[in-house]
């Protein structure tokens, strides 16, 4: 697959929900962050060598021994993308919201399979990614270490023997490694435990982000939970952390879903098919109102109060219903209202089968 039709699809290879715990975590990413040696951090270079920057990982990705490790990835440098294309990128979670700006001087490297991404000249000049469905954290790191050991081969770091990898923000510094899953978690927002659980998590060195990551909301009841340290831990330390607890909050999370159906189960249903019965006719939808509605279908999924609706249409819908897939579906521009109605058509289409 090409970029081409990574912008012309909302499907990903994270959206498959064949995963381990699929009922609860979403996605598994694990990203890393590299500079390379003698050339500044991204923010201090001008133009021609940002363009450096960029020449040197297309020549690495070019090195015969590499591409055994790197599979068949293509890069392109976003002024050559629409701000439309560039928008959908980060609404299926292959780029960030910050690679945007200034992206003149900035590129995407994307593999054919949508499973690996890198970030050229973000806050780093690299940062490499692998998005893997459910709670794959151990397999999504296997795969970014095989990318980096392949680019390694032409690519000098800049390493530092007492810190580790030398970073442009200093939090990064060490590992480089951020791993977070995206979780839903409808139980425990519902039997209001949810603050406590985040609380306790921000004291374990785990940070709590909305679904687009830094400063962005948790849409749908969707949390995105990562690491905070690199320094002074190893990769498999950070990954089997997080693993370890997210495996608690499943627990939690799965027991509060269970007491919500055992004590209150005629007011969840009515929560489930009032969601079905909105998604299924309404005329204007908001992303806001989907995005929640889709979090109360998905919750009635996970009960096996409905079935008939696959949980990848589910997560598809999520990149489907966001403003910038829907002007590309209509090949113009649209103004909010039209895109509440486009949204709203879209979903009926989606739910024209039975579910029960």
């Amino acid at each position: 697959m090409s970029l081409k039709d990574a912008v012309n699809n909302a499907h990903s290879r994270w959206m498959n929900a064949d995963g381990p715990e699929a009922d609860t975590v979403i996605s598994s990413r694990v990203r890393i962050a590299r500079n390379l040696a003698g050339i500044p951090f991204p923010h201090l270079l001008d133009g021609k060598r940002s363009e450096d920057v960029i020449n040197a990982v297309r020549l690495a990705m070019g090195n015969a021994e590499a591409s055994e490790l790197l599979g068949k990835l293509e890069l392109t440098p976003l002024r050559e993308l629409s701000p439309l294309d560039r928008q959908i990128l980060v609404d299926k979670h292959l780029i960030s919201p910050d690679l945007l700006n200034n992206f003149e001087s900035k590129a995407v490297v994307l593999r054919d399979d949508e499973v690996i991404s890198i970030m050229i000249n973000e806050e780093d000049h690299l940062r490499v990614q692998c998005l893997l469905p459910g709670l794959q954290l151990k397999e999504a790191w296997e795969n970014v270490d095989r990318v980096d050991d392949g680019l390694e081969k032409t690519l000098e770091y800049a390493f530092s023997e007492k810190l580790g990898y030398l970073t442009s923000c200093p939090t990064n510094v060490g590992t480089g490694m951020r791993a977070s899953v995206m979780l839903h978690l409808p139980g425990l927002k519902l039997t209001k435990q949810l603050g406590g659980v985040l609380n306790a998590i921000s004291k374990l060195g785990l940070t709590v982000r909305g679904l687009y990551g830094e400063g962005t909301e948790a849409l749908g009841d969707l949390f995105q939970i990562s690491n905070q340290i690199t320094l002074g831990q190893s990769e498999e330390e950070i990954i089997n952390n997080l693993v370890s607890i997210t495996r608690q909050i499943l627990a939690q999370e799965r027991a509060a879903r269970q007491a919500l159906y055992r004590d209150r189960r005629e007011i969840i249903e009515d929560h489930v098919y009032r969601a079905y019965g909105i998604l299924k006719y309404a005329r204007i939808l908001t992303s806001e109102e989907a995005m929640r509605l889709l979090s109360d279908l998905r919750l009635g999924m996970e009960l096996k109060l409905l079935s008939g609706l696959p949980a990848r249409l589910l997560n598809e819908l999520m990149v489907k219903i966001r403003p910038a897939f829907l002007i590309k579906m209509a090949g113009q521009d649209l103004p909010a209202y039209q895109r509440d109605v486009l949204r709203a058509q879209l979903i009926r289409k989606e739910f024209e089968g039975p579910a029960g």
